[in-house]
């Protein structure tokens, strides 16, 4: 069984045992591709190191994550692309629009959300959304920059029903994450109404942890959690999960 988490965080932990270890718990439960969303200029170094030390399991992205746009993000984006043409890339991300942090800086973040789905068009590479509280503003540019080009997972996909079909229309897969195992959060009833080859499984570690480790760190290796919901969602084996959701990965990243 190969399981693909799309999304996860995991070279924040820089003890090297500590990052080891998060590696063979992943693999003790057959996590064994691992796409690492860049967040920063700062994190372009702490992705390729855990690139280079597990270069058949891990994938790197780049992109600057909404929350790090601030006044100095053109320079951040001019440095993030430049290191862009010495490195094996997958994906654009993560990218996006958040408005639960800080509502000023829309005007910026669209820009750099603009600046970033036209990196992933030229690479013909997908690119990585992250939205909090923005479904509308995502969509709005989404529909501006619509082409053939227009691919990629929306992250940590939360939205009703409504909003799937359309960033599905998009051409876009969802990301389906710990929130899926909590009880009020209705993405299941959401899921059972979407076909499984819309969607693709992750973490966001070390964020929104799956039950039964709800509240506490998240890892790649609690992936097993959400890939056994989403197999009694669909009523199928958590091989069959494991066969499809790696497939759709596997599409979007060109692997």
């Amino acid at each position: 069984m190969l399981l693909t988490d799309t999304h996860t965080h995991l070279y924040y932990e820089q003890d090297l045992e500590k990052q080891k270890q998060l590696m063979e718990r992943c693999f003790a439960f057959d996590v064994k591709r691992l796409f690492l969303p860049n967040v920063d200029v700062a994190s372009i170094k702490m992705i390729d190191d855990l690139v280079s030390r597990y270069p058949e399991n891990c994938f790197a992205m780049a992109g600057l994550h909404p929350c790090d746009v601030k006044d100095d993000y053109q320079s951040q984006l001019a440095t993030i692309y430049q290191s862009i043409a010495n490195r094996k890339i997958y994906a654009i991300g993560e990218i996006g629009i958040d408005l639960y942090w800080d509502k000023t800086t829309l005007a910026i973040q669209q820009d750099a959300f603009r600046q970033q789905i036209n990196w992933a068009k030229d690479l013909n590479l997908p690119f990585v959304i992250h939205c909090r509280e923005a479904f509308d503003e995502v969509f709005d540019v989404l529909e501006e920059l619509k082409d053939e080009k227009l691919r990629g997972i929306f992250h940590c996909f939360t939205g009703n029903l409504e909003q799937a079909q359309r960033a599905i229309n998009l051409g876009f897969h969802l990301g389906i994450g710990g929130v899926v195992t909590y009880k009020k959060a209705g993405l299941d009833l959401v899921l059972a109404q979407i076909p499984i080859h819309d969607i693709v499984l992750e973490t966001d570690s070390p964020y929104l942890a799956p039950v039964p480790y709800r509240g506490k760190p998240n890892e790649s290796s609690y992936l097993i959690h959400v890939a056994q919901k989403v197999a009694d969602i669909y009523q199928i084996s958590l091989a069959e999960v494991a066969e499809i959701t790696t497939a759709n990965a596997n599409k979007i990243f060109g692997l």
